[in-house]
């Protein structure tokens, strides 16, 4: 309200008389009421920061000026402060200063002015940054092949996280957890950064795991309403994660500043959950497919060392031949032995002969000559048992020598042959094994749901001849009926009356 003045009217002039609190009062109120809250356009000049908190500047247009003040409890506030040459729209209102007889406008709330003004500052501090080599593509993490768990920076409420889980379960369900944040405002950009710092500072002895990889989303909008992602707070939160960043900020066409430090930049929100999972019937297929390129491979490389020891043993000698040599040279040996035997027991008996001519008979010389020959009948019988014997003994080792021939020409070949099919052997064994289990459960599911179990538990099957009586109708019009139980069938006649 204006505050009354009291005029002194002195008797000399016609003029009133106010004094300098008055005036100062008088004028406050007049500008205050004429202009109450206002926006101002203007380029920025004379930027002052004091000790205390305050900030001092000017608005300058054309050669005019208007001195502007942010308090401290609202510099605080703003996500950045004016800056000297830049051009920016305040909002605030209009008052005077009583200490030096000026007006000023008492700012609240300051932004740059106009697209142009915020998109050369996000030129600034995108040379700033790239210089610094936040940018660089040797820095960025690989995303994970198949993440267990996916954290999501964005609003809990908009369609953005319905459609990241939508797609998630469509292609290959996992756990998503959400930090909910505002996306849009002065308290954006503090919220996103806080919440990237907040997802890596979880650990494994926490009730909440640690992500795997963070999708930072939000739907589209303009570039004013974008903005919170390209402070330099967010950039900087994106670098230093140790979590590999997908950003997913707007539509295709917008770009924000944290695009250029993610890991990796998705164009939708929708399209960074199909890079953060693959699609699940791809995955199968393909284990399928790798599965029976093994199969393959180990069949040929099972056939191929089958045919590579086929081949080298035809090169091998048979041990027919290995042995018939020093078979014939024992059936020489043998036959000479024997003519020598024959040879030397005539000699003997020729000596016994003479000797016999010149003693007289007697019998004692009939008795040593029954006993001579009866040595000779046995020396004949061991020496042909000792040289079938020598015979065998001899075939024994010349076998003996030529299987441990051959053992020694394929043993290492036919040794890493027998690995390898042990260990594919083994390999198909757990397949069939797995298979067979897996078709003793359906069989036991078959016989869980078969209709046998049902009449275990006092149902009954009613028939006729052609097929299952369904209603009382039918079973009246039947004139025979077979009902069936668990333990067996009986058979129901209609009696003529």
């Amino acid at each position: 309200m204006p505050v009354p003045m009291t005029g002194i009217r002195t008797g000399f002039e016609n003029v009133a008389e106010y004094t300098v609190a008055e005036i100062s009062l008088k004028v406050k109120s007049t500008v205050e009421d004429n202009f109450g809250r206002l926006r101002v356009r203007g380029e920025v000049s004379r930027v002052s920061k004091p000790r205390s908190g305050h900030v001092y500047f000017s608005f300058k247009q054309d050669g005019h000026t208007l001195d502007a003040v942010i308090w401290r409890s609202t510099a605080q506030r703003l996500p950045k402060l004016p800056e000297e040459g830049m051009e920016y729209l305040a909002t605030g209102k209009l008052t005077t200063f009583s200490g030096n007889s000026r007006y000023q406008m008492i700012v609240d709330k300051i932004e740059p002015a106009g697209k142009g003004a915020l998109l050369e500052l996000l030129e600034e501090l995108k040379a700033k940054l790239r210089g610094e080599g936040l940018f660089d593509e040797s820095r960025k993490k690989p995303l994970p092949e198949l993440p267990e768990i996916i954290g999501v920076v964005t609003s809990p409420t908009g369609a953005v996280i319905q459609d990241i889980l939508h797609r998630l379960r469509d292609r290959f369900p996992r756990r998503v957890l959400v930090w909910p944040v505002i996306v849009q405002g002065e308290n954006c950009a503090r919220e996103v950064a806080e919440a990237i710092r907040g997802f890596n500072d979880l650990n494994s002895a926490q009730a909440i795991p640690k992500p795997d990889v963070l999708i930072v989303a939000r739907g589209g909008g303009s570039v004013e309403d974008l903005w919170g992602f390209n402070e330099e707070i967010v950039a900087r939160a994106v670098f230093d994660s140790a979590i590999p960043v997908i950003s997913a900020i707007g539509h295709e066409t917008d770009t924000t500043l944290i695009d250029f430090v993610a890991d990796v930049r998705a164009p939708t929100p929708t399209a960074a959950a199909e890079i953060a999972v693959p699609v699940q019937r791809d995955l199968v297929q393909r284990l399928d497919a790798l599965s029976l390129r093994v199969a393959a491979t180990i069949g040929r490389g099972i056939a191929r060392k089958r045919q590579r020891l086929s081949d080298l043993s035809r090169l091998l000698p048979k041990a027919s031949s290995l042995l018939a040599a020093n078979s014939q040279r024992l059936d020489f040996a043998a036959s000479r032995l024997s003519g020598a035997v024959q040879a030397k027991l005539q000699v003997r008996r020729l000596a016994v002969a003479r000797l016999h001519g010149g003693l007289r008979p007697s019998n004692r010389t009939q008795e040593a000559r029954r006993n001579l020959d009866r040595l000779g009948s046995r020396l004949d019988s061991c020496y042909s048992d000792s040289c079938r014997r020598s015979r065998y003994r001899f075939q024994g080792i010349a076998s003996r020598l030529a299987v441990r021939l051959l053992e020694r020409s394929i043993g290492e070949k036919s040794a890493r042959l027998l690995t390898t099919g042990e260990r594919a052997s083994r390999s198909y064994s757990a397949k069939v094994r797995a298979s067979r289990t897996k078709v003793d459960g359906l069989d036991r599911l078959r016989i869980s749901l078969g209709y046998k179990q049902t009449l275990k538990r006092g149902f009954s099957v009613v028939r006729t001849r052609n097929d299952i009586v369904k209603s009382k109708a039918a079973a009246s019009r039947a004139t025979a009926l077979e009902i069936e139980f668990y333990d067996g069938k009986l058979e129901v006649r209609r009696s003529e009356r």
